[in-house]
């Protein structure tokens, strides 16, 4: 009988269960019609380990909203059903907390729409609740599933809320001022044309190969593109590799540059893969290697952190390094050539601030020694070598710290991405407009970003429809450029010809005058620009000293007679004893 009674109550109990669970299992939020959506996670199709609690394993998470949030454990689904009112992009944010490991760490989490991964995404452990953004997405109208947490996820993230409205797409209207301020007439030139097309057009790039690579054929890729498209590309990618006090040969770099932007009135960009030995610590200072014993790659034996310490061996280094740079960029701008410069790229390498995952030297101490790097070279370029002819461009990435690597908005004129297939992501011909727009938000839209490296060129449609208005695209050299695996003939031609992409051609005959309309040479006393000196200008001098105009049609300078640095009453008498003849020159100082 007591087995009876307690089998019952077993039975009993397991029952009221059933219906507990199925009376707190929310309706589904199947279908969305009206924008903006704000749902609960809770309400939406949850499904393969996600869980609704208000704790995970006896740990509160307070500030959640609703009587819940979303437990994502090493898997499980958020699933979101909205009807798209119209073609256009849009903007899938959570509410959420990632709670595993230190704060910084991230997690990827991976993202569907209607059943097509849209990426990886790494939410960082901020020890909180954050508004994260899964980015932006080009629709079309009808419905559309929305999949968090798809197959390749890391889980172990907390949902609270799920966002989804139109995007809020930036106006890319960036200031043309150089970070330098003494930058050269051209430079300014070239940025004040820069900021005019970005965000309207996409201007068309490519990289040479460096040192004696295509068996020193330096015009193979740019023979192809016109052979297949009947154009050539706008912008040319160098390499300053070989100058350096190493293995360093002249390769022609600097006298291609000058080719490229002088006769073929071009616009360069370069690189700089600076090597150094292999074996640092047995190095002595000046000696020449092989480029076999040379790395650009981070070695055990070269400290990066210590390029910051005058003291050290890599401090002495780095300053031959740069010095065998500079005396290039001297060249270049004795030639009033500006160039887009992008040093120590791609610092990051993958996903850490730590340099546990850089590609490079320069990123191997990680992003505080990274951004003091940057800062070391901008400062010995521009104040010791009174370089003035540099458009900055640092390379970043939009891991959930990628950040921490920029150097700062006094240091850096463009943000840079270089996008490869499966690093991190396979791209296709896909615009990457999430990263675009992350890389533009990262600056508050106040810098030009642009593809600075790449294999696939994005299908320029994509990029119109998706605003991702990348500055310029530039495939690396060889296969990258030329296998169809990567760039489809077709569509390279179709890239080319497009209305949107500006190629050598269209560029302005002005570009390094743009903008800024010749000026005459100063004439001192001439005020109204006539190239005359009269009695109206005596008239205007008078007027402007009594305070009854405060300009002239001519700058402030022409009215300084006598150099002492003001304009006042003792100009007036310069300007009058030259109209009486007393003196024949202007200016007159005694």
């Amino acid at each position: 009988m007591t087995n009876i009674l307690g089998r019952i109550l077993f039975l009993l109990t397991a029952l009221v269960m059933v219906f507990t669970i199925s009376f707190i299992t929310p309706i589904p939020v199947s279908a969305v019609h009206s924008l903006p959506v704000n749902v609960e996670a809770e309400d939406c199709i949850l499904d393969k380990g996600a869980s609704i609690v208000t704790e995970v394993y006896g740990t509160k998470y307070p500030g959640y909203s609703g009587e819940g949030f979303v437990w994502v454990a090493n898997s499980g689904t958020i699933t979101l059903e909205v009807t798209v009112p119209e073609n256009a992009m849009y903007e899938l944010s959570a509410k959420c907390w990632m709670y595993l490991g230190d704060e910084g760490d991230s997690r990827l989490q991976v993202v569907s729409i209607n059943g097509r991964s849209q990426g990886d995404f790494f939410i960082p452990n901020r020890g909180k609740w954050v508004n994260y953004s899964f980015g932006y997405f080009y629709l079309e109208a009808g419905k559309t599933t929305i999949e968090i947490g798809s197959s390749g996820s890391w889980g172990y993230v907390l949902y609270d809320t799920i966002t989804f409205d139109y995007a809020d797409m930036p106006e890319h209207n960036i200031d043309p001022t150089p970070s330098d301020p003494l930058a050269t007439p051209e430079t300014k030139a070239l940025m004040k044309y820069l900021t005019s097309v970005y965000g309207n057009y996409i201007i068309s790039g490519q990289q040479e190969i460096y040192g004696n690579g295509n068996d020193g054929d330096m015009e193979l890729e740019f023979n192809y593109i016109y052979d297949k498209t009947g154009k050539l590309p706008a912008i040319r990618g160098f390499d300053f590799m070989n100058y350096n006090p190493l293995y360093g040969w002249e390769d022609e770099t600097t006298d291609r540059i000058i080719e490229w932007v002088n006769e073929r009135k071009g616009i360069a960009t370069a690189c700089w893969h600076i090597n150094v030995p292999q074996d640092f610590s047995s190095y002595t200072l000046g000696e020449i290697l092989d480029w076999t014993d040379c790395t650009y790659k981070p070695t055990a034996s070269f400290n990066t952190a210590n390029c910051l310490d005058k003291t050290t061996k890599e401090y002495a280094y780095l300053m031959l390094a740069i010095d065998d740079l500079a005396k290039q960029l001297l060249i270049l701008q004795e030639q009033k050539i500006p160039v887009l410069f992008r040093p120590f790229h791609e610092a990051e390498g993958h996903n850490n601030t730590d340099g546990s995952g850089a590609w490079f030297w320069w990123g191997s101490a990680g992003a505080d020694v990274y951004r003091d790097l940057w800062k070391l070279l901008y400062t010995t370029l521009t104040e010791e070598y009174g370089l003035h002819n540099l458009i900055w461009e640092v390379n970043l990435y939009t891991y959930a710290n990628s950040f921490e690597w920029y150097p700062g908005d006094d240091y850096v004129d463009m943000v840079a991405y270089d996008k490869y297939e499966g690093s991190p992501y396979t791209w296709g011909t896909s615009a990457a407009t999430t990263v675009f727009l992350t890389l533009v938000d990262y600056t508050n839209d106040t810098k030009m970003v642009a593809l600075a490296e790449n294999d696939t060129i994005p299908d320029v449609q994509k990029m119109v429809n998706e605003g991702a208005w990348w500055l310029y695209f530039c495939p690396w050299y060889g296969d990258f450029l030329m296998s169809p695996n990567n760039n489809d003939p077709a569509l390279l031609n179709t890239i080319y010809n497009s209305e949107y992409v500006i190629t050598l051609d269209e560029l302005p005959d002005d570009l390094y005058e743009y903008g800024d309309p010749t000026l005459p040479p100063l004439m001192y006393g001439d005020l109204n620009g006539d190239l005359t000196v009269d009695s109206m200008d005596y008239t205007l001098l008078k007027r402007y000293i009594l305070k009854a105009i405060n300009e002239f049609d001519a700058v402030h300078e022409a009215a300084d007679l006598n150099l002492d640095g003001s304009i006042d009453s003792n100009d007036l008498v310069v300007m009058k004893k030259f109209l009486l003849g007393s003196i024949t020159d202007l200016p007159y100082a005694k």
